[in-house]
């Protein structure tokens, strides 16, 4: 070789070291996935933007409860249901088309809180001056539920991108932040409401609102940098032709119609028929919620471990056992049946938290099941949004439904049992609906007995 093309090859090569050294400067190593200081940060905010998310609906019961003994609002005592079905309803309907679009369009996602934070914020406001119920349900039940939606889409979509190997315990802890925030703002709200109104309530609501987002929007980022000029995506639709993803969504949505009556009118019903204080109806919520946390892990961290069509099995076997044994056996028309009564309805609210309110946590085994046996390339949050946007649709649909079960009333004789029981009241009809939707949560793991059967047959 002459000097000279030795020099030149030196050359190249120094040249090619440096492209690559500034290239490396140009494009930093993406942050750890799964942990260190920025993950867990991310985590934390998704943590904190859970309180104004679903603070009002994780407390609505309370509030129904306040507006339904109080002549704060005109028109049908039987619509206030719809506030809170609708609120929590449409905030899930709305996910698979916040998180398409997200998805599609990264560079939206830099967007869509600071407009979710600005509508939250002016619905919230607008409702503490309502004075009909439908003036509830266009503020607090759609408004703040667009606002709401706006908030949690992106947070989820970041959230995805920093853990990878520990979804189900990341996002199983999200959902336990959830249930926090209802173990305290049911007394907070209760006591608020009873010494200072509906009104001044909401305001401070409002308030609240607008701390916890611009306490959690700083470290709500993407892992992945996105490019503010980046074109629209293709997605990857493959998995909805996955008869696995049909099946796990059916049980999602079977689940959803009767989730969140209890929650509703646990706080009616134990004042209402069996007596107690209003207090203790409280107090039953926040035992819910409590309990949700430990249940939202527990699940989550199961998921990342074993089958998600065993874990919902185990979810929903608990809740339907927990509703039928101890709600559906809870009344009281005296003072010692009234202790049993308080008795069974705690132990309801302990089960039905851990095994029903960890339900969710179970999505993250649906993303990997659908990622296994659809793409390893899928876009995972888009799944989660059709995952939410089930949850709403038996959620929407609970609110109406549930009239027309309390209008149904006791079941009477035709429930087989003696006595004075839950199923006698005008709420056994609902009771007894909430404990078969929440077994039919498992219909995933019931379809891999249920198909081959139908092979045989066809």
């Amino acid at each position: 070789m002459t000097n000279s093309n030795h020099e030149t090859l030196v050359l190249n090569q120094i040249d090619t070291h440096r492209s690559t050294e500034i290239s490396e400067i140009e494009q930093p190593a993406l942050p750890p996935a799964d942990g260190g200081k920025a993950a867990w940060l991310m985590l934390a905010s998704c943590c904190i933007i859970q309180i104004p998310v679903w603070g009002f609906s994780t407390v609505f019961g309370v509030f129904q409860q306040y507006y339904s003994t109080h002549d704060v609002l005109q028109g049908s005592k039987n619509d206030l249901a719809t506030v809170g079905t609708t609120s929590t309803g449409l905030l899930y309907l709305l996910s698979p088309i916040t998180f398409t679009l997200l998805t599609r369009y990264p560079h939206l996602q830099y967007y869509s809180a600071p407009a979710g934070l600005v509508i939250t914020v002016i619905g919230s406001l607008l409702s503490s001056f309502s004075q009909q119920v439908w003036h509830l349900i266009a503020t607090q039940g759609v408004m703040c539920a667009i606002g709401n939606g706006l908030l949690f889409s992106p947070s989820s979509l970041y959230l995805d991108q920093w853990f990878l190997r520990r979804k189900g315990l990341a996002l199983g802890t999200m959902w336990a932040a959830k249930s926090i925030v209802g173990v305290a703002l049911p007394f907070i709200a209760s006591a608020c409401l009873n010494r200072f109104g509906s009104s001044t309530t909401l305001r401070a609501w409002t308030v609240v609102t607008l701390l916890t987002t611009l306490m959690a929007l700083p470290f709500m980022k993407p892992r992945i940098p996105i490019s503010p000029s980046s074109s629209a995506r293709r997605l990857d639709l493959s998995f909805l032709k996955q008869p696995t993803f049909w099946m796990l969504q059916t049980g999602n949505i079977i689940q959803s119609f009767g989730y969140f009556l209890p929650t509703t009118f646990l706080p009616s019903y134990s004042t209402r028929t069996v007596g107690l204080s209003q207090n203790t109806g409280t107090m039953l919520v926040s035992l819910f919620n409590a309990t949700s946390v430990f249940g939202g892990i527990a699940l989550g961290a199961l998921c990342d471990r074993f089958s998600v069509t065993n874990i919902m099995l185990l979810s929903s076997v608990g809740s339907a056992l927990s509703v039928l044994l101890f709600w559906g056996m809870a009344s009281s028309s005296s003072a010692d049946s009234s202790q049993t009564a308080i008795a069974l309805l705690t132990i309801f609210s302990i089960t039905y938290g851990f095994f029903a309110g960890g339900f969710s946590s179970t999505w993250s085994g649906v993303i990997t099941q659908i990622k296994r046996d659809s793409s390893p390339s899928l876009d995972t949050g888009l799944v989660f949004g059709l995952l939410a946007g089930g949850r709403g649709i038996g959620n929407v649909i609970s609110g109406p439904l549930s009239t027309v079960l309390l209008q149904s009333g006791s079941l009477g004789e035709s429930s087989g049992l003696s006595g004075n029981t839950g199923y006698e009241t005008q709420y056994g009809t609902l009771i007894l609906f909430t404990g078969i939707t929440a077994f039919f949560g498992a219909w995933s793991w019931m379809w891999r007995y249920i198909s081959p059967a139908l092979r045989c047959l066809c």
